[in-house]
């Protein structure tokens, strides 16, 4: 996953999103059954790069990361 950009991450996840929308979740073709990836899941992937793209960051390394500052009395 590496090789692709945030951009084309994000096309990939409403790509899966609108599939589980139009098709079902899962589905059964004879005796195959396939279950597309959990809807919430593809949500919030959507959110982190919706996210990492109006920060303008380019890598997930250290994107949930914060700073905190604690002064001493």
């Amino acid at each position: 996953m590496n090789d692709y950009t945030a951009e084309q991450r994000l096309a990939e996840v409403n790509r899966a999103i609108q599939s589980v929308l139009l098709g079902g979740q899962s589905y059964k073709l004879g005796s195959r059954s396939v279950t597309r990836a959990d809807l919430a899941l593809l949500r919030a992937m959507r959110n982190e790069l919706e996210a990492e793209l109006a920060n303008g960051e380019s890598s997930m390394l250290l994107s949930d990361t914060f700073v905190a500052v604690f002064d001493s009395r």
